[in-house]
């Protein structure tokens, strides 16, 4: 077997290659309409379909995982996600790029099935660190892959955001071939297609009341068939989930009180990064006229943004050794805490470049700590049969908390602006909410983190083949 600090490295990039995808866009969403002749209705679709293929592929991917071998599952992430790299690139219009941006989203399961595959090879003493690792690599992906979009966008045509996107996808796909090890431990029974199919289509009709109920109306027919018929079909989905013998999710594990809580936990925590994200560049950008701008350009505001996934990967040795000696539980508190003093930073201090460098710094310290805790707090509760599953529902449960804070952000900015037409921009009473809106959120995670039990039995095995 290759050496562990390989293994480790390997998974760390195909992570990063993920979380990539998410900011691989930002340079050119407000150009996307002119890019591609198309509306700025249609031009959303580019983020909202990668948005709905991640949370649906995730815990897909983590059951499809731990039934048939995980690197394998990585490796066929990994293809999709090339196969829609190469379409975008080569697309002109609007039908192929979101078709494209939908294949890429897909690879965001890696992350959770990495997670799961450390877990199986490394040993016990390298798992902890290994995980902080691989967990803040949903963070330092984005922090670190937004400047490096800025350069791209502005310096060469857009298409080739997607050839390097395709191209690291490639080399990402080879090594793991090459270095990750097949996976040894396998879960017996038959795959819950019709699980899947109706956790599809509830997570679909939610997220897309969530993520476009702005722009179709909070309270239009659409917005709310579409909430209320996903949530319909979310709980008869469960309700077949608890009834057959080899489920998409085992619900019963994802109920128990350690299990769900962090769950709960990844949702506020979810939220509160994504605040960040949709606040701070806003007020990097927008011009000094409007009296709450500093002026910076793209690639500017994403430099300042930066430190956060610097912090991010700093600290993912320091978080696993940390929780082999004060428990994951503790870790989760302490990234609560940093981002309710981040956001309340915030608050008094937002004037100047270094405020924004200062609060990024803590939102790194929050999500580093916070985002290693959850997949060792799942993995301390949940039998290793269930680890790419479990794992798959944590990240769906932050997909869900970052979505909800990019609607909900969004509309508070919107709604608290001044202006007329396509010149309207926030208030900096607009920024503030937002910033009370994080703190919320962090308090919610806090609250949730210190509900979580000190210790937790892991649930009983299921069924497992040998390879």
């Amino acid at each position: 077997m290759p050496r562990q600090g390989v293994i480790v490295a390997v998974l760390a990039l195909a992570g990063l290659c993920s979380s990539f995808m998410f900011t691989l866009v930002v340079p050119i969403q407000s150009q996307l309409p002119q890019l591609l002749d198309a509306s700025r209705d249609d031009t959303a679709w580019v983020v909202t379909s990668t948005l709905l293929a991640a949370a649906v592929t995730t815990p897909i991917a983590g059951r499809l995982g731990d039934m048939y071998g995980k690197r394998r599952i990585v490796l066929v992430l990994l293809a999709v996600m090339m196969l829609g790299s190469v379409i975008a690139a080569l697309s002109t219009g609007i039908i192929g790029m979101i078709i494209g941006r939908a294949l890429q989203g897909a690879v965001v399961g890696v992350v959770p099935l990495g997670i799961s595959i450390l877990r199986d090879v490394l040993h016990e003493n390298r798992v902890d660190s290994a995980i902080a690792l691989m967990s803040a690599t949903l963070g330092v992906g984005g922090a670190l892959g937004l400047p490096i979009s800025a350069l791209v966008a502005e310096n060469t045509d857009w298409h080739w955001l997607f050839w390097i996107a395709g191209g690291l996808g490639a080399v990402v796909f080879v090594l793991t071939l090459w270095i990750v090890p097949v996976s040894v431990l396998r879960t017996a029974g038959r795959f819950d297609y019709l699980g899947s199919a109706g956790l599809a289509v509830g997570l679909i009709g939610v997220l897309l009341a969530v993520s476009r109920g702005n722009t179709w109306g909070w309270t239009s027919p659409v917005t709310l068939a579409l909430a209320i018929g996903g949530v319909a079909v979310l709980l008869l989905w469960g309700w077949y989930e608890l009834r057959i013998d080899s489920p998409l999710l085992d619900l019963r594990v994802a109920a128990r009180r350690p299990v769900l809580l962090t769950n709960l936990a990844s949702v506020a925590m979810g939220f509160a990064l994504f605040t960040s994200n949709v606040a701070y560049p806003q007020m990097l950008e927008l011009p000094i006229a409007t009296g709450v701008g500093l002026g910076l350009s793209l690639l500017a505001a994403s430099l300042v943004v930066m430190p956060s996934g610097l912090v991010m990967m700093v600290l993912s040795p320091i978080s696993g050794a940390l929780a082999r000696t004060i428990g994951p539980r503790v870790l989760l508190v302490a990234g609560a805490i940093s981002l309710i003093v981040a956001y309340g930073f915030s608050l008094a201090f937002s004037s100047e470049v270094w405020h924004f460098v200062v609060a990024n710094i803590l939102i790194g310290f929050g999500i580093g700590f916070g985002y290693a805790a959850m997949p060792m707090l799942i993995m301390r509760a949940v039998p290793p049969s269930e680890t790419g599953a479990s794992n798959g529902l944590n990240a769906l449960a932050r997909s869900l908390g970052t979505s909800t804070s990019a609607a909900i952000v969004g509309v508070v900015l919107a709604t608290l602006s001044t202006g007329e037409g396509d010149t309207r921009v926030p208030t900096a009473d607009a920024f503030q909410v937002s910033f009370l809106l994080g703190i919320g959120a962090a308090v919610i995670a806090l609250v949730l983190a210190l509900l979580i039990p000190k210790r937790s039995t892991p649930a009983p095995e299921r069924a497992s083949l040998p390879e």
